[in-house]
């Protein structure tokens, strides 16, 4: 059984838990199922804004589709979030890949 499925055989069980959900996704981009990994992140910050990990996950998935301003759209949402968290850690993550790709 390959890790895909063993995290979708978890999910079938807890289909709303937001580490399996980010977990999911980032195998998905590992072998390069940019979309199935995009609509997970997409699917899970809607339900959860404040998982902020996955902003930047989110973001430079779409910089890699080629989808410039949904990054920066992300990007954004994700500092903001951060910063309501008071996650300065990840507000810092965010920024830098932000500035990267804006300027």
């Amino acid at each position: 059984m390959t890790r895909i499925e063993r995290i979708i055989e978890f999910l079938n069980q807890q289909p709303k838990d937001n580490f399996l959900r980010h977990a999911l996704a980032l195998e998905y981009i590992k072998i390069g199922e940019e979309q199935k990994a995009q609509d997970l992140f997409i699917d899970l910050l809607t339900e959860a804004p404040d998982y902020i990990g996955s902003y930047y996950h989110l973001a430079k998935c779409l910089e890699r589709m080629n989808d410039k301003e949904a990054a920066i759209l992300w990007y954004e949402k994700g500092m903001a979030a951060a910063k309501t968290a008071k996650d300065n850690h990840a507000y810092s993550e965010l920024q830098a890949a932000y500035e990267e790709l804006v300027y």
